[in-house]
């Protein structure tokens, strides 16, 4: 079980390799794209900034409880950071297990925690020029910094 942030490109090709074991007849895999809209706004491009010790013990928590929740072999979960292009990976999760079901729902599970609970930030940079932290709440803060 391993969950990163990173800045560099993610590479889920090599990470789904290190889920494969003689044990596991099913893999499920999610990937999640930077997207050119959101609520009506045309999206230029994204940034993304975490605390990264928080967030990497949290999405630690997440996988393990994912463990537990559901026979699973192994999970990885990878959160890119940084500013991101347009069709651009943000954000990969891959599991392993005996049988399809307990992937499927695993993985649904821990990219909907991630979502939830881990300390990542969002801004997104529109063509009208604005720009906006999404669904984050202190980052109305006056003075307040990801950084």
């Amino acid at each position: 079980m391993e969950f990163r942030i990173q800045s560099a490109q993610l590479r889920p090709e090599e990470d789904r390799s290190e889920l494969e074991a003689p044990s596991c007849g099913g893999y499920v895999s999610f990937e999640g794209w930077v997207r050119d809209r959101n609520e009506g706004q045309e999206v230029l491009k994204l940034e993304y900034q975490a605390y990264e010790q928080l967030a990497t013990r949290e999405g630690a928590r997440i996988l393990d409880e994912a463990a537990v929740k559901f026979p699973i072999e192994n999970a990885v979960c990878v959160h890119r950071v940084g500013e991101l292009e347009i069709g651009d990976l943000a954000v990969w999760v891959g599991v392993s297990s005996g049988h399809r079901d307990e992937a499927f729902r695993a993985c649904r599970y821990i990219i909907d925690e991630v979502k939830q609970r881990v300390p990542v930030w969002k801004k997104e940079y529109y063509a009208s020029g604005d720009s906006g932290w999404v669904n984050c709440e202190a980052c109305a803060t006056p003075g307040h910094s990801h950084g």
